[in-house]
């Protein structure tokens, strides 16, 4: 079973490469998701979370995800605190998602994660994809978001390797601009390169990086 690793900067248009490759039929583990299953009433990062930051909980009984990113904004130790609850159990979810869709014999699996090159995510997928869109329509997708403002912004592009970086380390781009078209051939011709590979990542690297 081959890993790609799919990443970007916030706002670089990921959402819609995930819908691109479920399109195609390739299963996906998004860890945004995974997060915001955890973070929600009944979620297994709920208790420690809110005994970590008190006054962080929703009114439903889960985690208020804005007041926690306003508590960790620009307090790195902060940030390892919460890292340190929320990674592990990330991780838990991905290694249960790609043991379900190995005894499923699925060929090639997406894991969207991203910060994945930040933490050193490339060691545990055969190939990476970066998500890249101009840096204009990027601000601009940013600032559209709910509670998003300029500072805010600058602090989450602070924590993310630039785009050129990015784009240098990445075996495949996917452009994320206006032309819907380029995108979706980009993840086809990315479909058709990715299955002349031989995996190396699964199972053996996952045991090693833990």
């Amino acid at each position: 079973m081959l890993l790609l690793g799919l990443t970007g900067s916030i706002a670089m248009g990921k959402s819609h490469a995930v819908r691109l490759f479920r399109a195609f039929g390739v299963p996906v583990f998004d860890a945004d998701a995974a997060v915001h299953g955890l973070f929600a009433p009944g979620g297994a990062a709920v208790a420690p979370v809110l005994a970590a930051f008190p006054g962080c909980g929703s009114s439903e009984g889960g985690v208020d995800r804005r007041a926690l990113g306003a508590r960790v904004l620009g307090d790195a130790a902060a940030l390892r605190r919460l890292e340190a609850i929320v990674h592990p159990l990330v991780r838990a979810g991905e290694r249960h998602f790609l043991e379900r869709q190995c005894r499923d014999r699925r060929p090639l699996v997406v894991l969207d994660i991203p910060l994945l090159l930040e933490t050193g995510g490339q060691r545990r997928v055969d190939r990476v994809a970066v998500v890249s869109a101009h840096p204009a329509l990027q601000r601009q997708r940013a600032l559209r978001r709910p509670g998003m403002s300029e500072a805010r912004l600058s602090a989450i592009l602070d924590k993310q390797l630039p785009d050129a970086q990015k784009r240098r380390r990445a075996d495949f781009v996917i452009p994320a601009g206006f032309d819907r078209g380029a995108s979706a051939a980009a993840v086809e011709g990315i479909l058709v390169r990715m299955r002349g590979l031989k995996p190396r990542a699964w199972p053996l690297l996952w045991m090693r990086h833990r």
